[in-house]
């Protein structure tokens, strides 16, 4: 990957892309360059071999400030105030919201495994875009707000869909109703984040170790873990087991599987190569 994106920084070593939200603007806010940067750096991961885990990450202190409101005033003002051509400026908005949902969507939507590392704020679209990762870890100082009905918004990327299922229902509709802050030890009682760490860094190397751990086992077959469980999440067990079962037939022939076998025999380290 050798673009060079305005909104974020692409790290990557040992299988690992860290995707670092870098702003420009304050607190690492959302604005135009990462909702259309995003997407297709998404993409590309996605389809890069190399990597198999993705760490989502902000830099500085915080994780972001949610949507940047002003720099979005000039694509979102004319097509929420104006009233020459209604129908044509609500179909306008419609496509900017889909092409939005489009970055939070690509990261539930990739194959690889995607951990999110939250320090400092993550409000509104911060929260859209953790609940669309795999699983969360914060730091202690770490604070959250689905922030959206303070600012006359319905949630609309991501966020109201998913929270449910990782937080239930009663929360996530306080949360959106209150548009209220909490802090890291609700987020962890919540089972919004698997753990809190003491500080920033403390956060940042363990989400690291955690990647790394993720990318010595066979990318296949992590990524099926992945799409069975996404399959799983709205069917039946019987359906599950179903699916699962067709999956191994299908998939776990492979020479990773037979590596597993001969690192067990011969006493050392597995060497996946995804194949």
């Amino acid at each position: 990957m050798t673009a060079a994106y305005q909104s974020l920084r692409i790290e990557k070593a040992d299988g690992v892309a860290e995707i670092v939200l870098m702003g420009p603007s304050k607190g690492n806010a959302l604005g135009p360059d990462f909702w259309r940067e995003m997407p297709d750096v998404l993409r590309e991961l996605d389809a890069d071999e190399s990597v198999r885990v993705l760490l989502l990450r902000g830099e500085g202190t915080h994780f972001t400030y949610g949507l940047d409101i002003a720099a979005m005033l000039e694509t979102l003002g004319p097509l929420i105030t104006g009233d020459n051509n209604a129908a044509f400026e609500r179909t306008k908005l419609l496509q900017l919201i889909q092409r939005m949902q489009s970055a939070t969507e690509g990261l539930a939507r990739c194959r690889k495994p995607v951990l999110a590392a939250v320090q400092g704020w993550c409000i509104g679209g911060g929260i859209d875009l953790i609940a669309a990762c795999d699983f969360r870890y914060c730091s202690r100082e770490a604070k959250f707000s689905l922030r959206e009905a303070r600012v006359g918004i319905v949630a609309d990327l991501g966020a109201l869909q998913r929270l449910p299922r990782i937080i239930g229902e009663g929360h996530t509709r306080e949360l959106a109703y209150t548009a209220g802050d909490f802090d890291s030890e609700r987020a962890l009682r919540m089972g919004l984040v698997n753990e809190v760490f003491e500080s920033p860094e403390a956060l940042l190397a363990a989400a690291r170790a955690t990647a790394r751990k993720i990318a010595e086992n066979p990318p296949l077959v992590v990524q099926g873990a992945k799409q069975v469980m996404e399959y799983c999440a709205d069917k039946s067990i019987e359906d599950g087991l179903r699916y699962v079962a067709v999956w191994n037939s299908a998939f776990l022939q492979s020479h990773d599987l037979t590596e597993a076998f001969s690192a067990f025999m011969e006493r050392r380290s597995p060497r996946f190569q995804g194949r």
